[in-house]
């Protein structure tokens, strides 16, 4: 059955159009984002949970190609802010990034960032964001200050939070209590490109996996 794609997809899949998002969706849009999701080979794309990353040689090949894209891991966390997150942490949802240039979350990637927490019946009042090029934070400290249920990582590492496992993109794994979900950096999702459309597919893919939505 193909998938039903989220407003945040749509939008960028028919940029010359107006799309009207109502309760009932008409049976048209469902054919054209039925024929879009077949097109990008949806029904293929499986999240699948790992068992034993450090045993996994496909998984370490997947990471490797991955790694030059990712946040540097600094060895010791720097001193942290008074207000360290933005959000209100009310589901016990941590997003992990990595933005330079921003203290927490630049405009386009706010926006973003919001379009889907709403595609996942979520708002920044459920989150905890984490700027990682702001502050260093481990996850033990996160454990114990925000006590996560889930944590997505954008352009972070699993390492760079000292966790003692690998991820592959896009898959979900489960550790201490919460489910992780590794995904590239925030700026690659921005636009209509067909390499963001494809990314923006995958991540809702993985998101529905990881909220049981």
């Amino acid at each position: 059955m193909p998938e039903q794609l989220p407003d945040f997809v749509l939008a960028d899949l028919y940029p010359s159009n107006l799309v009207i998002i109502e309760s009932g969706i008409s049976s048209t849009l469902n054919a054209s984002a039925a024929t879009v999701s077949e097109n990008l080979g949806l029904t293929e794309i499986k999240v699948e949970p790992i068992h034993s990353p450090v045993e996994s040689v496909i998984a370490k090949e997947k990471i490797k190609t991955i790694s030059s894209d990712l946040a540097p891991i600094h060895s010791q966390p720097s001193e942290r802010p008074e207000k360290w997150y933005l959000g209100n942490n009310g589901k016990n949802c941590t997003i992990l990034v990595y933005e330079p240039n921003a203290a927490f979350l630049n405009e386009e990637s706010l926006d973003f960032l919001t379009k889907i927490l709403g595609a996942c019946k979520l708002n920044m009042g459920d989150v905890a964001v984490i700027n990682m090029a702001r502050y260093q934070a481990h996850f033990a400290e996160i454990k114990k200050e925000l006590n996560p249920s889930t944590c997505l990582l954008f352009n972070v590492t699993t390492a760079s939070i000292k966790l003692p496992f690998l991820i592959p993109p896009f898959q979900v794994q489960q550790f201490d209590a919460c489910k992780f979900l590794i995904a590239p950096s925030l700026t690659k999702f921005y636009g209509d490109s067909a390499e963001a459309k494809l990314e923006k597919t995958k991540l809702w893919v993985s998101l529905k996996s990881l909220f049981n939505l």
